[in-house]
């Protein structure tokens, strides 16, 4: 059973009317803009009182055991907190294409998801919309929603707002983008990025704990990491693997990701107008086998 299913109701409420309150002055994320968002101002990830939801559908190119048979049900909302040079979904996270949507309407897209088969309901960007999210999830659940949720984030994440959902979300799935600030706030204009990243990282599995994979294949529970490798080693893979394996867990699922190429404005970057080499790749793997994160590996 998924976990905001044993919740009771009045306490699910709260979560909801705690998280909306805090759009009159947002402090949602890091930025901490205060925008008053319930009347429709914006601050950095230029979003107002209702989320905008670029697509939603069944997606099988996510980690295997999100996937299955069924696939993993993704929402993907428009804005982003992050500006990433590179980012291979700018069209959604940057110029913002997407519908706005209530909370009846995203609630209806979460229970479609889950009538065409799917594993979990996955929110890909959901840090400036989480009390969008909470506010759709009282609907959905009182209509027979069951189905895990997967908080899928650039891990620049307030460990305050990440409380609100603890005993809610049962899969914690963020990047752990960079390894040090200044290639954070080089490339995705995130100034003291690897502080937060750690400590979203660090309250993600006090909650959730190491990811659980049931004897059918399909996570359950727990933290999935994924780290996109920049040519040239740009973004710090070492600190991430570091960190991970020494502070967090060895137990920890992480996703070596090699499929970074120049996108958005990345070629006005010179060391970013190139793809990873199949080496580069390679050296990564070896790093965080070494020290002794296996699981999610690839095998070259």
């Amino acid at each position: 059973m998924a976990s905001y299913n044993q919740m009771p109701e009045d306490v699910l409420q709260d979560r909801a009317r705690a998280a909306l309150a805090r759009l009159k002055a947002c402090d949602l994320c890091p930025r901490r803009c205060r925008a008053d968002r319930s009347s429709g101002e914006v601050g950095f990830c230029r979003s107002g009182r209702k989320a905008r939801v670029a697509c939603y559908a069944p997606h099988f190119g996510e980690e295997a055991p999100l996937v299955d048979r069924g696939g993993s049900g993704t929402i993907f909302f428009s804005g982003c907190n992050l500006a990433c040079v590179f980012c291979q979904n700018y069209e959604i996270s940057q110029e913002d294409q997407g519908t706005e949507v209530d909370a009846p309407a995203l609630a209806s897209m979460m229970l479609e998801l889950q009538e065409l088969g799917c594993h979990n309901i996955n929110f890909v960007t959901p840090t400036h919309v989480l009390p969008q999210i909470l506010e759709a999830l009282l609907l959905a659940r009182a209509d027979g929603l069951a189905l895990p949720l997967v908080y899928n984030s650039g891990g620049y994440d307030s460990v305050e707002t990440l409380r609100l959902l603890d005993g809610i979300f049962d899969i914690y799935m963020p990047d752990a983008k960079y390894g040090s600030d200044e290639p954070a706030l080089a490339y995705s204009c995130a100034p003291g990025y690897t502080k937060i990243m750690k400590a979203t990282i660090r309250e993600m599995h006090r909650q959730v704990g190491d990811l659980v994979i049931d004897e059918d294949g399909i996570t359950r529970r727990g933290l999935l990491v994924r780290h996109l490798l920049l040519p040239g080693d740009a973004a710090g893979a070492a600190e991430v693997i570091r960190f991970l394996s020494e502070d967090i867990s060895l137990g920890t699922y992480l996703n070596i990701m090699d499929q970074y190429r120049p996108e958005f404005n990345a070629c006005r970057i010179p060391e970013l107008c190139r793809p990873v080499s199949r080496q580069e790749y390679a050296r990564a793997l070896k790093m965080a086998a070494e020290a002794g994160l296996i699981r999610g590996l690839a095998m070259l």
